[in-house]
């Protein structure tokens, strides 16, 4: 199993975007196959990362497939357009 998270800065005076993009990365479970699990959480604390997405899937093949799913890439530009920075990290669990 493959636990991939990531982390998002935003940029200043995109709160539509954001909200939008967080919903849409929330609607992608149930419909990408490979996503077996999700969570979407926005910090509730101040001078750190914005959002953070922790999710799951059985390989890194099923991972790799998630981010070439049309539906996800659609999500991805989305945030590549409202974001200031972006961490990630996968690992086996």
């Amino acid at each position: 199993m493959i636990r991939h998270i990531v982390m998002w800065k935003f940029c200043p005076g995109t709160e539509a975007e954001q909200a939008k993009f967080l919903s849409s990365l929330r609607d992608l479970q149930g419909v990408i196959p490979q996503l077996l699990r999700s969570e979407v959480a926005v910090n509730v604390g101040k001078g750190n990362y914005d959002a953070v997405l922790v999710s799951e899937f059985e390989s890194l093949e099923a991972l790799n497939a998630y981010k070439n799913d049309p539906r996800h890439k659609a999500v991805s530009a989305l945030c590549k357009s409202i974001r200031e920075d972006r961490v990630a990290v996968d690992y086996e669990f």
